[in-house]
């Protein structure tokens, strides 16, 4: 495999850009390899800048849902670029998402437009204190919630990879006031949420944790986070940034059959262009400017682009039966490659939710973030660095998700699981 140009534009990006990425997973230093620059993306598949081709399960880490360049979404994209690329003003195609995410999410009586998803869990907290006159958050070890300093506390993602204890820069006043948990946990939420809640804001939480690996939430979890922050007055979060038409078209909460107050998403509401939101009851979605006193603004929110790809996508995906081939097929992905590293003998954990999944080195159930940091990290880059080789794009950590599209057909399954065979023997074989 040639990756002369991508190792030549690694050079050059590192003279001008910190790390040579804009943002510090892609740098692949945890799997041990430079990184792949892309050309250009079609259905499943991406081609780098030296021609080689992967069946791609990033996804763009997780809004290209529908896949690259779906023909609606490329479509809604041209008839607005008739119109203008940015007016700093209210347009029309703002409402129309804005409804779109209402119908899916029930709990979204009211919904904020932002540009990614770190300024809407930002906005979120900022909100929750507002409308509760209260500081304190609770937020769950390995869950990642953005940059921003208040949140970036045990975060998983990058910072796992990286094994940063938070990161440099944040003063310690500004973290103070957020407290992480165990995911998982219940006795120990329910224990500290009776010691404290009444001083807690919120409690945010990705239902579906993606950033530590994927992590699904334990029968009882999401549960007891809204019936605890219901007995103390704190609001319930979920961030579904990931997970939000992801897991099912109503996101995570639709799956579990829990009512959060607020909801922040993110990724597939944006089609592939940098859109985030946060949403939620009326009653607190009213505090915010210009109704209410809480104040959160953005010059770029509600961009033109990125609202008619979000509405191209979402509804693309009122199908049911979409839904359903999604979760066969990255039910049939995960059950595959899991048989393959036994009959090898590599330990391997595997789960799904929807069409979105992951892959654990270890022998233990995992179920929080210190159980997966019980993988084998250099075991993943190993595998990352084999299935790269044989044409499948993964995500350069172990402490990632993966995501399947609609684009993915059988073929594309089959290639991908004969791949991790063949993977695995060589793994086992040292």
């Amino acid at each position: 495999m040639n990756r002369n140009c991508s190792d030549t534009l690694f050079e050059r990006a590192a003279s001008v850009i910190p790390g040579g990425v804009n943002s510090p997973v892609r740098a692949c230093k945890s799997v041990g390899t430079s990184p792949v620059f892309i050309r250009k993306g079609e259905g499943c598949m991406l081609t780098d800048e030296d021609g080689n081709t992967y069946i791609d399960y990033v996804g763009s880490w997780g809004p290209l849902i529908l896949g690259h360049r779906h023909p609606a979404v490329i479509q809604a994209i041209q008839e607005v670029l008739e119109r203008g690329t940015s007016f700093g003003a209210p347009v029309d195609l703002e409402i129309e998402l804005a409804e779109l995410v209402l119908e899916a999410f029930p709990s979204i009586e009211m919904v904020r437009m932002v540009n990614s998803g770190t300024e809407a869990t930002m906005s979120a907290i900022r909100l929750a204190r507002g409308f509760t006159g209260r500081n304190g958050i609770i937020k769950f070890d390995g869950c990642y919630h953005g940059h921003a300093d208040s949140l970036l506390v045990a975060a998983g993602s990058g910072v796992a990879t990286l094994g940063i204890p938070g990161s440099p820069g944040i003063p310690p006043e500004a973290a103070a006031q957020t407290l992480s948990l165990v995911y998982n946990d219940i006795d120990g939420f329910r224990k500290t949420m009776r010691s404290v809640g009444n001083r807690v804001a919120a409690v945010i939480v990705e239902p579906v944790a993606g950033n530590m690996g994927f992590v699904a939430p334990i029968s009882g979890f999401l549960e007891a986070l809204r019936e605890e922050t219901e007995a103390c007055g704190a609001l319930l979060i979920f961030d579904e940034v990931m997970t939000g038409f992801r897991v099912a078209r109503g996101g995570a909460q639709e799956l579990f059959g829990i009512r959060p107050d607020l909801t922040t998403l993110g990724k597939i509401i944006g089609g592939g262009l940098p859109v985030g939101a946060y949403g939620g009851r009326k009653d607190i979605m009213m505090h915010i400017a210009p109704q209410g006193p809480v104040y959160q603004a953005g010059t770029l929110s509600g961009n033109p682009l990125a609202m008619a790809a979000g509405i191209a996508t979402l509804k693309a995906l009122r199908s049911k039966a979409l839904y359903a081939a999604l979760d066969r097929n990255t039910e049939r992905l995960c059950k595959e490659i899991a048989a393959s590293a036994r009959r090898a003998g590599v330990p391997l954990q595997t789960a799904h939710l929807g069409s979105m999944g992951g892959l654990f080195f270890t022998d233990r159930q995992v179920t929080d973030f210190d159980s997966a940091k019980t993988s084998d990290t250099n075991r993943y880059a190993r595998f990352y660095r084999g299935m790269l080789e044989a044409g499948v794009y993964l995500a350069p950590s172990q402490f990632e998700a993966f995501f399947v599209s609609v684009a993915h057909e059988k073929q594309h399954i089959d290639a991908t699981i004969d791949a991790a065979a063949r993977v695995f023997e060589e793994i086992a074989r040292g």
